[in-house]
């Protein structure tokens, strides 16, 4: 491929994703998933998909795409909590979940991008994490068909730690604010999440961009993610809706409630003054 990365569309960027590959899968809920790359898969006939990322996105966006269509057949993830569909799958045994704490799981892909095979950690200790047991796979009439296993643990300075492997993707999909054509990345304020994990535990890394600019406009110190960790960037438009998972709004105040509150502001000065 040479040193320029640029690729003319998603669904060419995914389209040797097999059946059964792993997929380290980048964004925090909604913020910052490679939702262009992801509905090009979707496009495809690639199932038993093993699929690593933080959440499973929700049942009608982002990798809740893939799930609802019954093409992930195993997650590996720190929240899964909005997507009603996930729930239904992973309780009626359709789907294997691995459940992990978010900073280990943030350390299992950055390990597997950097060569560790594994690390030990304080997290987990004392839970189920440790001891293994946690329900990793249910049968239809609930009884736990595929549970964790327990875990290598060690003392280090007084102290107990348990050992967690590395993770590696055959593929990861990642989302970018800006690439060049070398695949030295940007990510834009949260969206930098799990994605520059994420590329790194990848063997193959692909980038979608919202802007692709030519090597060398990316000053060395802004890179986030080094070119190194990616394989293809393909170009995305940026006006394409960015869901957001769950919106809260206060409640707009009555004319009343404002000129009380007015009121009171008011008072609060005049009682400030000497």
């Amino acid at each position: 491929m040479g040193m320029d990365k640029v690729v003319s569309a998603a669904a060419r960027a995914v389209a040797d994703i097999p059946d059964g590959a792993t997929l380290a899968v980048g964004g925090f809920g909604l913020c910052g998933i490679p939702s262009t790359l992801i509905a090009a898969l979707s496009d495809t006939s690639a199932c038993g998909l093993r699929v690593v990322s933080n959440n499973c996105g929700v049942d009608d966006w982002g990798l809740g795409l893939l799930l609802r269509a019954g093409r992930i057949a195993r997650m590996t993830s720190s929240y899964v909590g909005e997507n009603k569909e996930f729930a239904r799958q992973y309780l009626s045994g359709e789907l294997e979940v691995e459940l992990t704490p978010q900073g280990t799981l943030a350390e299992r892909l950055r390990a597997g991008g950097t060569g560790v095979p594994a690390f030990y950690t304080p997290a987990g200790m004392g839970t189920q994490v440790e001891e293994g047991g946690l329900p990793w796979r249910y049968t239809p009439d609930g009884g736990v068909a595929l549970a964790s296993p327990p875990k290598e643990t060690r003392d280090f300075g007084g102290r107990r730690y348990l050992l967690e492997e590395a993770i590696s993707a055959d593929f990861a999909l990642v989302r970018a604010a800006i690439a060049d054509r070398h695949g030295n990345c940007v990510f834009h304020a949260a969206a930098r999440n799990f994605n520059p994990l994420c590329a790194m535990a990848g063997r193959v890394t692909v980038v979608e961009a919202e802007r692709i600019v030519e090597a060398g406009e990316v000053p060395p110190d802004a890179v986030h993610l080094p070119g190194v960790y990616v394989d293809r960037v393909v170009a995305v438009d940026s006006s394409l809706d960015k869901r957001v998972e769950r919106r809260t709004v206060r409640r707009a105040r009555t004319h009343a409630e404002k000129a009380v509150s007015r009121t009171a502001s008011e008072e609060k000065c005049h009682a400030a003054r000497p």
